[in-house]
């Protein structure tokens, strides 16, 4: 495959792409990039699909997925199949359905290249089966003539227990099969599906092309074989991709307890607990002594009001001090109130207002340079069982938009109150949210299940 030039505008950043008469662009920063998926049905690929749109995004890349099954539903010409609630459709020798899924595909694969092309976005997912190596050439053909570069993901598993709970779990609540046929139905004629797959099914290797780049993840992340990984994001995608997995596990976040300095409504600094915050702490060591979370481990940041936040937690949680969960510097706001700001510093107080998320407090911080900082704790939640989390405002917000799937500009408008409580409970394609609140009068916990709003004041 020959070595594709960037395309102007594809990606926002400072960086230039070098160039290498021998090896073609070394950095593809610039590059757009599709990501193809490859497997039997029932394998992850959509699960993969979203959760790397939603790692791909935080980390600042425009992502979207194209999924050409719902491009199939959609299809005028498929007739009773657009449901695709009939195995034989997806059989190697339907020919009026192979000319159906080969135009969505078709159809998929032109807006995909819009989308990269147009600089609306700099990386594309490509969710689909792509089980032939027909299909995969025609794939690589087509990015070849629109300057697009592509990384395959094959998803393979042959654990009867993972693909039973991906087929019952997932499937029956698929568009394909909601509200014509019994979940039993369902599973049965998606099983005769994925036979169907079978038939014409070719794993992927090396010998598809001199330049093929790809991940195969074996059995939901046991194992992992890596081909030719080139550039900036097809790294990134491998990282994410051996660091994530389903087993059940649940994730809390609390900011520290009230301190002197949030009593005071100042700026950052190092501030110890007041006494509503001390009440705080006690609470929330008696929340976790009911709730018996098992092999719960406590993250906390450096600063001292979320050391004395965590202080009585049982020693069993194994409570471990992250730098990188250290509260937004504000540089020289550090220690001001928001008027103080507005009167010495107008004209920050007016960038902050305007683009929150990429203003940098001058000799400080910005939301971006946050989440920049930390990946490697959202890596090592993916990688974790159960956590607690103790830390501060913006740190929170930032972990919060990764698991809401929060746009960007959202970011630090995500409004966490002092003395709540957030559990985050991963699920195959959502995050489901709960909000204890601790009212500190009555000394009484209440709770809700939904996702924190958006807060009303944009300054704080």
């Amino acid at each position: 495959m020959e070595e594709l030039p960037p395309k102007h505008g594809a990606e926002t950043t400072k960086r230039k792409v070098a160039h290498s008469d021998e090896h073609g662009f070394s950095d593809q920063v610039r590059v757009p990039n599709v990501i193809v998926m490859v497997g039997l049905p029932a394998r992850g690929k959509t699960y993969i699909s979203k959760k790397l749109c939603r790692y791909l995004k935080w980390t600042g890349f425009k992502t979207k997925v194209f999924n050409v099954g719902e491009y199939r539903r959609t299809d005028a010409n498929a007739a009773d199949a657009v449901h695709g609630a009939n195995a034989s459709f997806f059989s190697p020798n339907n020919a009026d359905a192979l000319k159906v899924r080969a135009e969505s595909a078709r159809r998929a694969m032109e807006d995909m290249a819009d989308y990269l092309n147009s600089g609306a976005g700099s990386v594309a997912i490509f969710d689909a089966t792509n089980t032939t190596k027909s299909r995969r050439k025609t794939i690589i053909d087509f990015c070849t003539q629109k300057r697009i570069r592509c990384f395959f993901i094959e998803s393979v598993c042959d654990d009867p227990d993972i693909i039973d709970s991906n087929v019952t779990d997932v499937k029956v609540n698929s568009p394909d099969y909601k509200g014509l046929m019994t979940a039993e139905q369902a599973k049965e004629d998606f099983m005769r599906r994925i036979e169907n797959y079978k038939q014409q099914y070719e794993p992927l290797d090396e010998s598809e092309g001199d330049l093929l780049s790809f991940i195969k993840v074996i059995n939901a992340g046991r194992s992992f074989k890596v081909h030719q990984v080139r550039g900036h994001v097809q790294s990134r995608v491998v990282y994410f991709l051996m660091n994530i997995h389903l087993l059940p596990r649940s994730i809390y976040l609390t900011r520290h307890g009230q301190s002197e300095y949030n009593s005071m409504g100042r700026l950052g600094g190092d501030s110890p607990l007041t006494s509503d915050g001390r009440k705080y702490a006690l609470a929330l060591a008696e929340f976790f002594e009911e709730e018996e979370v098992p092999g719960l481990r406590v993250w906390c940041s450096q600063k001292v009001r979320a050391a004395q936040t965590s202080q009585h937690l049982k020693p069993d949680f194994h409570t471990e001090y992250w730098k990188a969960l250290d509260e937004i510097d504000a540089g020289i706001c550090e220690g001001l109130t928001y008027d103080d700001i507005q009167q010495r510093y107008p004209k920050q107080s007016e960038d902050r207002a305007h683009d929150k998320y990429h203003y940098r407090y001058p000799s400080g911080e910005s939301y971006e340079d946050v989440v920049s900082r930390l990946e490697p704790v959202i890596m090592e939640l993916e990688r974790q069982a159960n956590v607690l989390v103790v830390s501060h405002q913006a740190v929170l917000r930032c972990i919060l938009a990764y698991f809401y799937d929060r746009p960007l500009p959202e970011l630090p408008y995500i409004d966490i109150p002092l003395h709540s409580l957030v559990k985050l409970t991963p699920r195959a394609y959502h995050c489901d949210s709960t909000i204890y609140s601790y009212d500190i009068e009555n000394g009484k916990w209440s709770n809700t299940s939904a996702q924190l709003p958006l807060c009303d004041s944009p300054r704080d």
